[in-house]
């Protein structure tokens, strides 16, 4: 019985790889068609579909939202009733259905006809009447459910993914970055995976300045007193020239006794480490680690040498959790 119940379930995922095989290859013209369509929507992208291929559109409709694509979806069923009024000449509707011929898409078919909605449309039967209805027709191939070929699951599996490639050949095709998903995503694990250097750095009074010309004595002061381990060296006109460290003043200390009256720009490093301010915390953290420091400059794209902020390794492991 134990080894019967594994069985079942190994063959449920063998069917499914077979059917994403067979999706794979039915990626054509009407696919990439589908993409540009969507790139040039004014509107929002309506998705729909009924009983199980309902909560994929479900599903695809959120991923779109969430990669910059205003969207929503709607039941066939509740268009009968009402929520066709959300539909506007302006949307795209995408419908999805197995069969093509579920009795429910018929007044939503209608409908985008009478209104000149543009229709795409998800389905696996070329006969049917989504296929001769649809401006665009994502024909997907007939698979093999499982539960005697009868219980939808290979046929939803393969409808979820190509609303996924559909979503994600989207994305690409409207350079939508990393910090765009970041701004739809504020909380959360992907938010802080998405963390920038601008949205934790240290800023103004909190940076330690120093102006190249300073005697160590007042370096010294400002170092002990920011508790950062380093400062930042600027010259007259308020540009990084350069940083000094705890390391490197126990490197100086073991080669000199007097030191406080010494320009500190005698003994800085020349080359710090800085970053623009859309750079990624994790992205940062990778170079602290290849480098083995443990700060960074931040600054504003176009002007390298102008310091906005500052960064330390604690704070970036602090902020990244």
């Amino acid at each position: 019985m134990k080894n019967e119940i594994k069985r079942t379930g190994k063959s449920v995922i063998d069917l499914q790889i077979i059917a994403l095989e067979k999706l794979k290859y039915s990626i054509n013209d009407s696919f990439e068609k589908t993409v540009k369509a969507l790139s040039k929507c004014k509107s929002k992208v309506i998705v729909c579909g009924v009983g199980k291929s309902g909560i994929i559109a479900s599903k695809i409709s959120a991923t779109l939202s969430s990669v910059g694509t205003p969207s929503f979806s709607i039941s066939a069923s509740d268009c009968s009733h009402g929520d066709l009024g959300r539909i506007t000449k302006n949307d795209i509707l995408i419908l999805i259905s197995n069969s093509g011929n579920t009795s429910e898409l018929k007044n939503v078919i209608e409908y985008s006809k009478k209104n000149k909605v543009l229709l795409i449309g998800i389905m696996s039967n070329k006969k049917s009447n989504l296929y001769k209805s649809s401006n665009i027709k994502l024909l997907i191939p007939n698979v093999t459910e499982s539960g005697h070929g009868i219980v939808p699951t290979s046929s939803t599996t393969i409808q979820l993914s190509m609303g996924d490639a559909i979503a994600i050949a989207l994305m690409e095709k409207k350079n939508f970055s990393k910090l765009d998903f970041k701004r739809f995503h504020p909380s959360g694990s992907l938010s802080a995976k998405l963390k920038t250097a601008g949205d934790i750095m240290l800023t103004k009074n909190k940076i330690p300045f120093v102006n190249e010309n300073q005697k160590m004595r007042k370096a010294l002061k400002i170092l002990n007193l920011k508790k950062l381990g380093f400062v930042v060296i600027i010259n007259n006109k308020g540009l990084s020239s350069g940083i000094f460290t705890d390391g490197d003043l126990k490197r100086l200390l073991q080669k000199k006794r007097k030191i406080e009256n010494l320009k500190i720009r005698s003994f800085m490093s020349k080359s710090p480490f800085s970053v623009e301010e859309n750079t990624l915390v994790s992205d940062i953290l990778i170079q602290m680690n290849k480098k083995k420091i443990t700060s960074a400059f931040v600054y504003k794209k176009g002007n390298k040498r102008k310091i906005i902020g500052v960064l330390h390794i604690h704070h970036i492991l602090e902020n990244s959790r």
